[in-house]
C-alpha cells in the first residue's frame, strides 16, 4: 500500500473515530445521557476508540484490521441507540450486559490485532 492510500485510509479512519464517539454522546433516542449503564456503556466505547486509534497511529493495526474493527464497534452503537430508544434513554440491566459482552468481543479482538506478530 503506498503512502497516499495509508495516509487517505488513516484519515478516513480518525474520522469515523470522531463520527462514532460523537453519537456515543448525543443521538436519536437519548432522553437520559447521565443513566449510569448508558454512561458506562460510552465510556468502554470511547476507551476502544482510543485503543484503535493509537493502533492505526503506531502501525500496530493494519487498514483491514481497523475496518473491521470499527464495523464492529458501528454495529454496537447502533444497538445501543436502539435499544435506548425502546426505554426512554435508559439501558435495561439484560440489554448493558450483551452490549458488554460484544465489547468484551471487541476488546479481544484488538489486542489479538494488535499483538499479532506481523
Amino acid at each position: 500500500m503506498n503512502k497516499l492510500t495509508y495516509s487517505l485510509f488513516t484519515a478516513a479512519a480518525a474520522g469515523l473515530l470522531l463520527a462514532g464517539s460523537a453519537a456515543a454522546q448525543a443521538g436519536p433516542g437519548v432522553v437520559d445521557p447521565g443513566h449510569p449503564r448508558v454512561n458506562e456503556v460510552n465510556g468502554r466505547e470511547a476507551r476502544q476508540q482510543r485503543r484503535i486509534a493509537n493502533g492505526v497511529k503506531n502501525g500496530s493495526l493494519n487498514p483491514k484490521e481497523t475496518a473491521n474493527l470499527e464495523k464492529r464497534e458501528a454495529s454496537v452503537q447502533k444497538q445501543e441507540q436502539k435499544d435506548m430508544a425502546k426505554h426512554n434513554g435508559h439501558l435495561t440491566k439484560a440489554e448493558q450486559r450483551n452490549l458488554n459482552k460484544r465489547e468484551n468481543r471487541i476488546s479481544r479482538s484488538i489486542y489479538r490485532d494488535k499483538h499479532n506478530d506481523k
